[in-house]
């Protein structure tokens, strides 16, 4: 199988050191900051104003979305414009109903509790959570077997922001219980032309406009790989160029890194050429394209696939996955005849 975890057009975090400081070091923190997104924004933004009118804390938010989108920097910036603290952690890390009780006992009032790939909390856990959310209460059980009982504690007022990359997985009571539910989108060029901008700012390497335009093009829509494309840049503009990037040194660098004019890497054409030239364009079952490609379903389904269905290379049926014409002109390879991309 393919490490994900090295692959520049990765949506998710990186486990580098250096990368992870710099990922940190990058993320605005305040709405006036934050660039793309603007209906969730201006949502917050109303609902921000007036929880602090009010002088309480705000609802729960669920952000729902492919990895890399802002999930996390935005529980950030909730917890920084409450005036709050933050704190945080992840579905697989709470196994049982005594690790959150935990967490949420050690809130203070108004703390915002971040808890990233939330969908991976089993169902247990989720159904201790109900009345922490709603009652701001949480039962915890003492001691065991025919002996045990149950007592109420009482919380403090926070916020649950929950993170999740498949919000099917969450059950519709738990789902329910957010007051507010995002789903974000993927970015436009010009979104992530600005944000590449900003981040070369803080990292004080020079860009041109045209430059951080041709590099935001290719960055599958996402921020996060559009910051760590600009750092890959980066180290070609200062060990074989001048230190600054240019139009020349984006398309130079993105050639050594496969990484073609759409955006889409070398997994990304494997995966389309696997389609077309082994399943004759399909249909063909998520399976089936996964161990061709020598790849895990899940991988497959949340990390590579939703780029490649969003920007019309592949299309999803009930008989499996098709090729779009669009497929056939990237690889330039000739389209079988009657290929429309729609489906009867």
């Amino acid at each position: 199988m393919s490490d994900i975890t090295s692959r520049q057009l990765s949506p998710e975090l990186q486990a580098d050191a250096e990368e992870f400081v710099e990922e940190i070091s990058l993320r605005p923190q305040a709405l006036a900051e934050y660039v793309g997104q603007k209906a969730v924004l201006d949502n917050l933004k109303v609902f921000i104003k007036a929880a602090k009118a009010r002088g309480e804390s705000l609802d729960h938010v669920l952000f729902a979305g492919p990895p890399g989108l802002g999930k996390t920097t935005l529980a950030h910036v909730i917890a920084h414009e409450m005036g709050v603290q933050l704190k945080t952690t992840s579905g697989p890390v709470i196994e049982r109903g005594g690790d959150l009780a935990a967490i949420v006992s050690n809130l203070d009032e108004g703390d915002v509790l971040f808890v990233d790939e939330i969908h991976r909390l089993n169902r247990a856990v989720q159904e201790v959570l109900y009345p922490a959310m709603e009652d701001f209460e949480i039962d915890i059980v003492l001691g065991q077997g025919p002996t045990a009982r149950s007592i109420r504690y009482d919380l403090p007022h926070f916020t649950l922001v929950g993170a999740t990359t498949r919000e099917s997985l969450l059950s519709p009571p738990f789902r329910s219980r957010f007051g507010y539910v995002a789903v974000l989108d993927f970015y436009s060029a010009k979104e992530l032309a600005k944000i590449i901008s900003r981040s070369a700012s803080l990292l004080d390497v020079p860009i041109s406009e045209e430059a951080a335009l041709q590099l935001a093009a290719r960055c599958r829509g996402t921020p996060r790989i559009a910051n760590r494309l600009l750092r890959r840049v980066r180290d070609f503009a200062e060990v074989e160029g001048d230190g600054s990037i240019d139009v020349a040194v984006v398309g130079t660098a993105l050639s050594r890194l496969q990484v073609d004019s759409a955006g889409l890497d070398k997994m990304d054409r494997r995966i389309l050429t696997t389609l077309v030239e082994r399943f004759s364009g399909g249909p063909v079952g998520i399976e089936s394209l996964a161990a061709a490609i020598g790849e895990d379903r899940d991988t497959l389904e949340d990390v590579y696939e939703p780029y490649l269905v969003q920007q019309g290379y592949i299309i999803r049926s009930r008989q499996g996955r098709l090729a779009a014409p669009q497929t056939y002109q990237h690889l330039k390879i000739p389209a079988p005849a009657g290929t429309t991309g729609t489906l009867f």
